[in-house]
């Protein structure tokens, strides 16, 4: 994995605070591969927040306090909610190779 041990407190802070307490968060796509170099940094994020809105907020609320922790990344978020609608393909994916945090 080519996260530091400190890149990945941050993001597991990140996502308690804005996504709750009971929030998981994988990493997945490039960074999961020691072998690689670059890429960003794929996350899915599994919530139980229900409403939109709120969740459009968390995501908003967890990129700004990544940022500010990592400073200046290319992070890509997924969120996963109960109730999602629409699940695409990359869901599966992420769950079945991502490394939770």
């Amino acid at each position: 994995m080519r996260l530091s041990a400190e890149q990945r407190r941050a993001i597991k802070k990140a996502t308690r605070d804005c996504f709750g307490a009971d929030a998981q968060v994988r990493l997945f796509g490039s960074r999961v591969d020691d072998s690689k170099r670059g890429g960003d940094i794929d996350l899915l994020i599994t919530t139980s927040l229900a409403d939109t809105d709120q969740i459009v907020r968390a995501e908003i609320a967890f990129q700004v306090q990544v940022q500010g922790a990592l400073g200046e990344q290319r992070i890509d978020v997924l969120a996963d909610y109960p109730g999602r609608w629409v699940r695409p393909p990359i869901f599966a994916i992420a769950e079945r190779t991502g490394v939770p945090l």
